[in-house]
């Protein structure tokens, strides 16, 4: 599912791997220029500023602390291997970074395990409570992946992190969740799951188990400076390129969780329609997401860039949104999934403006605002230089009537693992628009001249973008 290398095959022969080969020509990129600004409202769709109007209502976290410890059995994971440990080592550009692994529990397996664990002690507001608490060694965060069978009626459910805050979890979602509900993400090596019943209610009642957990390696809502050095040397933060920074207002940082538990960070972009309805699309890779189940664990973070140029500490106005998206759509051909996030996105954050016209050529300048290695946010500068065909791990040179991606070279900055999905955006005017969004490819600090492939907006648009962003 998820490409490590990828070629690209010129129109007269077949070349090896781009990765044994150093990853295409030392040709510097062509000199950029400016798409030519089309007519007002003609194929673009115009950015969204909420400005005011969303700082009206913002979405608090739902963070409680518990009103008393709660006893139970105490799960215990020894330390994972170092080479399992270590996220992103040998990841190529424009792959999803792994962030987490996913372990099985042979201690809360089963309902009957489970259930065998619980010590049901009297609560506060008519309840009765039970707790499981499970603790991975080295981990910088945890969900747990619940198989919920039966609840009794007004049960609750949430997961405490080791400093006593807790997270409700949605019961709501819980039958449509397959194979596992994976829990909202606590940060530490310990999460204890709560579970609350009415006092009146029958234990036996409750029929569940965690079979997984995903053990992360970055902790949520933190500068991603714990598993590598972050960001390779080459790349420019978005800090330092304040022309930037209004394009980095739609870009996301996403956080997932596959079913096998193991865990991933992409970036996304979040999408205007045609109405400025506010609605939160969200546009990334299909090698990112490309399912319902995969959807529904994202967690985004936004506004995640330096504090000022220079400074490793993350922009005070960061925000992290945990309730998952509803898969829209997603294609093979094109690499693309759009989702609509099921949480309102935070205040300062801009809605992308998009363009499908005909009047990105080759030459035409891009910029690319992503998270590099899952770090704050960086900007890349380079043109477009040819027009591609790719599947799997191949990209095919082609003219550009039968294309459906866009070959880029770099002038400024590179993409890395955890750059996946994000936006490809060219100036119109005094603005900028997206263009494509990221497949993959063979740039790095280390191969500068690599060349990266963009999926084609108006390609995707034509094809079925449409329908949501401009029914």
């Amino acid at each position: 599912m998820h490409t490590t290398r990828f070629q690209r095959i010129s129109s007269l022969c077949l070349l090896l791997a781009l990765a044994a080969c150093g990853g295409g020509s030392d040709a510097p990129a062509p000199a950029p220029s400016p798409a030519p600004a089309p007519a007002p409202g003609s194929n673009r769709i115009e950015p969204y500023d909420p400005g005011p109007l969303l700082k009206q209502a913002p979405l608090p976290q739902a963070e409680l602390p518990l009103v008393s410890a709660v006893p139970g059995a105490t799960i215990t994971l020894p330390l994972l291997p170092p080479p399992l440990a270590k996220a992103g080592d040998t990841q190529q550009a424009g792959t999803p970074l792994q962030i987490g692994t996913g372990r099985s529990i042979t201690a809360t397996a089963d309902e009957a395990s489970t259930a065998a664990l619980l010590q049901w002690q009297p609560a506060e507001h008519g309840m009765q409570q039970a707790a499981l608490r499970f603790h991975a060694d080295g981990a910088q965060g945890l969900r747990l992946g619940l198989a919920v069978r039966a609840l009794p009626d007004a049960a609750q459910l949430l997961v405490q992190s080791a400093d006593g805050q807790a997270r409700p979890i949605d019961t709501a979602l819980l039958p449509a969740a397959a194979p596992l509900y994976w829990s909202p993400e606590v940060a530490g090596e310990e999460a204890t799951l709560v579970i609350q019943i009415p006092a009146a209610a029958s234990p036996p009642q409750v029929r569940l188990a965690v079979p997984r957990l995903s053990q992360t390696t970055l902790a949520p809502g933190q500068a991603p400076t714990l598993a590598k050095a972050g960001a390779g040397s080459c790349e420019v933060s978005v800090a330092c390129s304040p022309d930037y920074i209004e394009q980095g207002r739609s870009v996301a940082r996403l956080r997932f969780v596959e079913a096998s538990g193991d865990a991933f960070q992409c970036s996304g972009t979040l999408m205007n329609d045609m109405a400025s309805s506010g609605t939160p699309y969200l546009l990334t890779a299909r090698h990112c997401i490309a399912d319902q189940a995969t959807a529904a664990t994202l967690t985004t973070d936004w506004l995640l860039r330096a504090s000022a140029c220079g400074s490793p500490a993350p922009y005070a106005g960061h925000a992290q949104r945990t309730g998952g998206a509803t898969l829209l759509y997603t294609s093979t051909s094109t690499d693309t999934t759009l989702l609509r996030l099921n949480d309102a996105v935070p205040a300062g954050v801009v809605y992308a403006g998009s363009y499908f016209g005909a009047n990105v050529v080759a030459g035409t300048a891009i910029s690319d605002v992503h998270h590099p290695e899952g770090d704050l946010q960086r900007v890349s500068t380079g043109a477009i230089i040819g027009y591609s065909n790719c599947s799997s791990s191949l990209c095919q040179d082609t003219d550009r009537s039968l294309a459906r991606f866009y070959a880029v070279r770099w002038q400024q900055g590179v993409v890395e693992p955890g750059s996946s999905g994000s936006g490809a955006f060219t100036a119109m005017g005094s603005r900028r628009y997206l263009v494509g969004q990221l497949f993959g490819g063979t740039s790095s600090c280390s191969a500068p001249n690599g060349t990266d492939y963009f999926a084609r907006f108006d390609v995707n648009y034509a094809n079925a973008l449409h329908q949501w962003l401009n029914p």
